[in-house]
Protein backbone atom coordinates (compact mmCIF):
# COMPACT_ATOMS: atom_id res chain seq x y z
CA UNK A 1 0.00 0.00 0.00
CA UNK A 2 1.51 3.41 -0.92
CA UNK A 3 2.42 5.56 2.06
CA UNK A 4 -0.14 8.22 1.13
CA UNK A 5 -2.97 5.68 1.11
CA UNK A 6 -1.76 4.13 4.36
CA UNK A 7 -1.97 7.53 6.06
CA UNK A 8 -5.46 8.17 4.68
CA UNK A 9 -6.56 4.73 5.89
CA UNK A 10 -5.64 5.58 9.50
CA UNK A 11 -8.86 6.00 11.49
CA UNK A 12 -9.84 9.68 11.67
CA UNK A 13 -10.20 9.49 15.44
CA UNK A 14 -6.54 8.36 15.73
CA UNK A 15 -5.33 11.18 13.46
CA UNK A 16 -7.27 13.73 15.50
CA UNK A 17 -5.81 12.45 18.77
CA UNK A 18 -2.27 12.62 17.37
CA UNK A 19 -2.76 16.22 16.22
CA UNK A 20 -4.56 17.48 19.33
CA UNK A 21 -2.90 15.77 22.28
CA UNK A 22 0.25 17.00 23.92
CA UNK A 23 3.31 14.82 24.14
CA UNK A 24 3.32 12.12 26.79
CA UNK A 25 6.07 12.15 29.41
CA UNK A 26 8.15 9.54 27.60
CA UNK A 27 8.30 11.41 24.29
CA UNK A 28 5.43 9.90 22.30
CA UNK A 29 1.99 11.33 21.55
CA UNK A 30 -1.50 9.96 21.98
CA UNK A 31 -2.59 8.38 18.70
CA UNK A 32 0.90 7.04 17.93
CA UNK A 33 2.46 3.61 18.24
CA UNK A 34 4.13 3.63 21.66
CA UNK A 35 4.88 -0.07 22.08
CA UNK A 36 6.32 -3.05 20.20
CA UNK A 37 5.61 -6.40 21.87
CA UNK A 38 7.04 -9.88 21.44
CA UNK A 39 6.02 -13.32 22.72
CA UNK A 40 9.02 -15.24 24.02
CA UNK A 41 9.71 -18.74 25.25
CA UNK A 42 11.91 -17.72 28.19
CA UNK A 43 11.51 -14.16 29.41
CA UNK A 44 14.76 -14.06 31.36
CA UNK A 45 16.74 -15.32 28.39
CA UNK A 46 14.96 -12.77 26.19
CA UNK A 47 15.79 -9.90 28.54
CA UNK A 48 19.41 -11.03 28.62
CA UNK A 49 19.50 -11.05 24.80
CA UNK A 50 18.04 -7.53 24.56
CA UNK A 51 20.56 -6.26 27.13
CA UNK A 52 23.58 -8.04 25.61
CA UNK A 53 22.87 -7.65 21.90
CA UNK A 54 20.71 -4.51 21.71
CA UNK A 55 21.81 -2.46 24.73
CA UNK A 56 18.19 -2.21 25.93
CA UNK A 57 17.51 -2.05 29.66
CA UNK A 58 16.80 -2.02 32.48
CA UNK A 59 13.79 -4.35 32.36
CA UNK A 60 10.83 -4.16 34.72
CA UNK A 61 9.52 -7.67 35.28
CA UNK A 62 6.04 -8.73 36.39
CA UNK A 63 6.09 -12.43 37.28
CA UNK A 64 2.33 -12.92 36.92
CA UNK A 65 -0.44 -10.99 35.16
CA UNK A 66 -3.94 -12.38 34.96
CA UNK A 67 -7.43 -11.37 35.99
CA UNK A 68 -11.01 -12.53 36.26
CA UNK A 69 -12.30 -9.92 33.80
CA UNK A 70 -10.21 -10.77 30.74
CA UNK A 71 -12.05 -11.93 27.62
CA UNK A 72 -10.53 -13.87 24.74
CA UNK A 73 -12.56 -13.93 21.52
CA UNK A 74 -15.71 -13.02 23.41
CA UNK A 75 -15.37 -15.66 26.13
CA UNK A 76 -14.13 -15.36 29.74
CA UNK A 77 -10.44 -16.23 29.92
CA UNK A 78 -7.96 -16.92 32.68
CA UNK A 79 -4.56 -17.09 31.00
CA UNK A 80 -1.57 -16.03 33.09
CA UNK A 81 1.56 -14.41 31.66
CA UNK A 82 4.90 -13.01 32.69
CA UNK A 83 5.69 -9.63 31.16
CA UNK A 84 8.64 -7.29 31.11
CA UNK A 85 8.99 -3.73 29.82
CA UNK A 86 11.88 -1.48 28.86
CA UNK A 87 12.53 1.33 26.38
CA UNK A 88 14.59 1.62 23.19
CA UNK A 89 14.72 5.37 22.62
CA UNK A 90 11.12 6.54 23.06
CA UNK A 91 9.61 3.16 22.11
CA UNK A 92 8.31 0.85 24.83
CA UNK A 93 9.42 -2.75 24.33
CA UNK A 94 7.31 -5.47 25.94
CA UNK A 95 8.22 -9.13 26.32
CA UNK A 96 5.48 -11.67 27.11
CA UNK A 97 5.84 -15.29 28.24
CA UNK A 98 2.70 -17.43 28.77
CA UNK A 99 2.72 -19.21 32.14
CA UNK A 100 0.06 -21.80 31.25
CA UNK A 101 -1.74 -23.44 28.33
CA UNK A 102 -5.06 -21.65 28.71
CA UNK A 103 -6.42 -20.15 25.46
CA UNK A 104 -5.08 -16.66 24.86
CA UNK A 105 -3.94 -14.27 22.15
CA UNK A 106 -0.39 -15.15 23.16
CA UNK A 107 -0.71 -18.94 22.91
CA UNK A 108 -2.70 -18.51 19.69
CA UNK A 109 0.16 -16.59 18.09
CA UNK A 110 2.78 -19.06 19.26
CA UNK A 111 0.74 -22.02 17.96
CA UNK A 112 0.16 -20.25 14.63
CA UNK A 113 3.70 -19.23 13.78
CA UNK A 114 6.01 -19.43 16.79
CA UNK A 115 7.64 -16.81 18.97
CA UNK A 116 8.34 -13.25 17.84
CA UNK A 117 6.42 -10.07 17.08
CA UNK A 118 2.98 -10.08 18.72
CA UNK A 119 1.49 -6.60 18.60
CA UNK A 120 1.96 -2.89 18.20
CA UNK A 121 0.45 -0.74 20.94
CA UNK A 122 -1.25 2.60 20.20
CA UNK A 123 -1.95 5.03 23.06
CA UNK A 124 -5.52 6.34 22.92
CA UNK A 125 -7.68 8.48 25.20
CA UNK A 126 -10.97 6.73 24.43
CA UNK A 127 -10.56 2.97 23.89
CA UNK A 128 -14.27 2.23 23.23
CA UNK A 129 -14.56 4.98 20.57
CA UNK A 130 -11.35 3.96 18.79
CA UNK A 131 -12.28 0.30 19.02
CA UNK A 132 -15.67 1.06 17.42
CA UNK A 133 -13.89 2.95 14.63
CA UNK A 134 -11.66 -0.04 13.89
CA UNK A 135 -14.56 -2.50 14.08
CA UNK A 136 -16.52 -0.37 11.59
CA UNK A 137 -13.60 -0.96 9.20
CA UNK A 138 -13.73 -4.75 9.60
CA UNK A 139 -11.41 -5.33 12.55
CA UNK A 140 -12.34 -7.88 15.22
CA UNK A 141 -11.65 -7.69 18.94
CA UNK A 142 -9.56 -10.69 19.93
CA UNK A 143 -8.83 -9.85 23.57
CA UNK A 144 -9.68 -7.30 26.25
CA UNK A 145 -8.66 -6.93 29.88
CA UNK A 146 -8.45 -4.29 32.62
CA UNK A 147 -4.94 -3.06 33.42
CA UNK A 148 -3.53 -1.66 36.70
CA UNK A 149 -2.65 1.70 35.09
CA UNK A 150 -6.34 2.36 34.44
CA UNK A 151 -8.96 1.35 31.87
CA UNK A 152 -8.90 -1.75 29.69
CA UNK A 153 -6.67 -2.69 26.77
CA UNK A 154 -8.02 -4.42 23.70
CA UNK A 155 -6.35 -6.31 20.87
CA UNK A 156 -7.69 -5.95 17.34
CA UNK A 157 -7.06 -7.86 14.12
CA UNK A 158 -8.23 -8.08 10.53
CA UNK A 159 -5.36 -9.99 8.93
CA UNK A 160 -3.77 -6.92 7.34
CA UNK A 161 -0.94 -6.83 9.89
CA UNK A 162 -0.63 -10.59 10.26
CA UNK A 163 1.01 -11.86 12.35
CA UNK A 164 0.70 -8.79 14.60
CA UNK A 165 -2.30 -7.51 16.54
CA UNK A 166 -3.06 -3.85 17.25
CA UNK A 167 -3.37 -3.13 20.96
CA UNK A 168 -5.27 -0.05 22.11
CA UNK A 169 -3.62 1.19 25.30
CA UNK A 170 -5.57 3.63 27.50
CA UNK A 171 -3.50 6.83 27.78
CA UNK A 172 -4.39 7.38 31.42
CA UNK A 173 -2.33 9.38 33.93
CA UNK A 174 -1.31 6.04 35.46
CA UNK A 175 -0.09 4.74 32.10
CA UNK A 176 1.84 7.95 31.39
CA UNK A 177 3.46 7.89 34.83
CA UNK A 178 4.50 4.23 34.54
CA UNK A 179 5.82 4.44 30.98
CA UNK A 180 7.65 7.69 31.76
CA UNK A 181 9.26 6.17 34.84
CA UNK A 182 10.48 3.16 32.82
CA UNK A 183 11.72 5.47 30.03
CA UNK A 184 13.69 7.66 32.47
CA UNK A 185 15.28 4.55 33.95
CA UNK A 186 16.42 3.54 30.45
CA UNK A 187 17.78 7.02 29.68
CA UNK A 188 19.78 7.07 32.94
CA UNK A 189 20.78 3.40 32.89
CA UNK A 190 24.38 2.63 33.91
CA UNK A 191 24.18 -1.11 33.05
CA UNK A 192 23.54 -2.02 36.70
CA UNK A 193 20.47 -3.93 37.92
CA UNK A 194 19.26 -4.98 34.45
CA UNK A 195 16.12 -6.67 35.83
CA UNK A 196 13.96 -4.82 38.35
CA UNK A 197 10.53 -5.34 39.93
CA UNK A 198 7.53 -4.11 37.96
CA UNK A 199 6.43 -1.46 40.45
Amino acid sequence: MPVRNAVLATPRIIREMSMEMKELGFGQRVGQIVQMAYVVEDIRAAMELWVRDCGVGPWFLLESFTGAEQRYRGQPARADIKLAMSFAGHMNIELIQPRDNHPSVYKEMIDRRGYGCHHVGIAVTDVPAVRASYEARGFRTAFEAPVPSGGSVCYLENGSLDPAFIELIPATPGMDEMFTRFWRAAVDWNQKDPVRPFA
